[in-house]
């Protein structure tokens, strides 16, 4: 493909992006495909230059079809994983402009792009000077990243020596059955294992860490001869939207030196608003830090912003330094290829830098004003019904919701109840919500925070609740 006909692609696939846009409220929420049909349809492997129209047509019948469409209105699942049209622009300058960042050198402003725009975040968050972030593909590979540089402070980077194995007494990383499941398996990752991962119970009502528990824990450890290493506490968990109380977590890790990392993926969008920074209070006393632009804030995936403020020690533990890769400028700038797993990097900067010029941080507060406003008007319908229940405090933008009629269910029976209307809401293609496990029931998420959701699609959804609810 040549330059001329790049351009012409280009406008016929720009043309296209915004038109579908345009149709996803039109749309079913769920993929409506079964297993299988979407590579069933895939046309045959070209043996000729195929046309840009035959490709844009493909994806109208073999690919959107197969899509869940997270973008929709009516989109209440999992976490917000918006994607402005504004980062998705930088994303398309990202990949147009093809740049390679193994090193400073390789690409200066990749690099340099990223600090400042990772300084921008911080600032807007309300964080000291004292923290220094990078951008992540995903809040897993930063929680992985977390607790690498847990287990080499706690081991005396034993990297450089024998590793894990010749450790006299295991390490042990203490979370919550709430966190996320990449904290399990960045311990696994990290070779700590599974045994050594303690979940340290919660609030029976907010279903934030019991730090008088955490403390117990920590003890029993410690004298039976292991090594406390890392907590992770949760700000803003996923299935509840737990805010963990970190500043007295903080107080039970500076005892023994304990790394603490926090993982904000979701919530750290809230912080731009500095009314809701007292539920992450005593973060500046935490090691490391993560949270995804990409969530409920709209920048395009993966973005997710990773700081720390022991920098020496992040390169001492990610740092190889091969010669092939050594500059005249080593020593003077931010090799972010020491700061993370991969080498090679993507421009990620730049749809963080697109979202924050042509949105602006005000729009982006308003936005997230209006969904906790929006959420706050559910949770007031369900609570003033008799036969729904709040399960747990609303915190954000994310409702822990069940249906009860007068009370009667429990056990399996209140199990199938739930999972019924939830499924035949999700399946009609009208809305879309996840189910998960709390206290040993089912219950239902209902995370508000797609940019096109207006408070019409909150009232749409609670007559659907109440209909679907009501049939059984």
């Amino acid at each position: 493909m040549d330059n001329e006909s790049f351009r012409e692609a280009g406008h016929q696939l720009i043309d296209w992006i915004a038109d579908y846009r345009l149709s996803v409220p039109e749309r079913p929420v769920l993929a409506q495909v079964g297993p299988g049909e979407v590579s069933k349809n895939m046309p045959p492997l070209p043996d000729q230059p195929q046309s840009m129209q035959s490709l844009l047509q493909a994806l109208d019948t073999v690919v959107v079809p197969g899509v869940t469409q997270v973008q929709h209105p009516m989109h209440y699942g999992w976490f917000p994983s918006n994607a402005s049209p504004a980062s998705v622009l930088g994303d398309i300058a990202c990949a147009g402009m093809g740049t390679l960042g193994i090193s400073w050198e390789s690409c200066p402003a990749l690099t340099e792009v990223e600090e400042v725009t990772c300084d921008w975040m911080r600032e807007l968050t309300g964080l000291s000077e004292q923290w220094q972030g990078t951008i992540h593909d995903t809040a897993s590979s930063a929680c992985l990243v977390g607790i690498l540089l847990a287990r080499e402070r706690a081991s005396k980077l034993c990297k450089n020596a024998g590793g894990l194995q010749a450790l006299k007494s295991p390490l042990r990383v203490y979370t919550t059955a709430q966190a996320h499941s990449s904290v399990a398996k960045a311990v696994q990752m990290a070779g700590i294992g599974d045994s050594n991962l303690v979940m340290v119970d919660v609030d029976p009502q907010t279903h934030a860490m019991d730090v008088s528990a955490l403390a117990r824990c920590i003890r029993e450890d410690t004298t039976a001869g292991m090594t406390p290493a890392c907590v992770v506490a949760c700000s803003g968990s996923t299935a509840v939207t737990a805010f963990d109380s970190i500043d007295e977590i903080a107080d039970v890790c500076a005892e023994q030196n304990i790394w603490l990392h926090v993982d904000a993926a979701m919530a750290g969008s809230a912080m731009l608003l500095p009314e809701c920074r007292h539920l992450w209070q005593g973060v500046e006393r935490a090691d490391s830090m993560a949270w995804n632009p990409h969530k409920w804030l709209g920048t395009i995936l993966d973005c997710s912003l990773f700081y720390v403020r022991d920098t020496d020690h992040l390169q001492q533990v990610l740092s190889t330094n091969p010669s092939y890769l050594r500059g005249s400028t080593d020593g003077e700038v931010t090799q972010y290829r020491d700061w993370g797993i991969p080498l090679g990097r993507r421009f990620r900067a730049l749809k963080l830098w697109f979202h924050l010029a042509l949105d602006g941080p005000d729009a982006l507060r308003k936005r997230l004003r209006r969904d906790l406003q929006n959420a706050r008007w559910l949770a007031d319908q369900v609570a003033a019904h008799p036969d729904w229940e709040m399960l747990t405090p609303l915190t954000l933008q994310t409702l822990a919701i069940r249906h009860n009629p007068g009370g009667k269910l429990s056990g399996e029976a209140l199990d199938r109840h739930t999972l019924r209307w939830v499924g035949e809401i999700n399946d009609s293609g009208e809305a879309f919500m996840s189910p998960s496990m709390l206290g040993g029931n089912w219950m239902v998420r209902v995370s508000v925070g797609v940019e096109a959701t207006e408070r019409e699609h909150l009232e749409a959804l609670w007559t659907l609740l109440q209909r679907h609810s009501e049939r059984g």
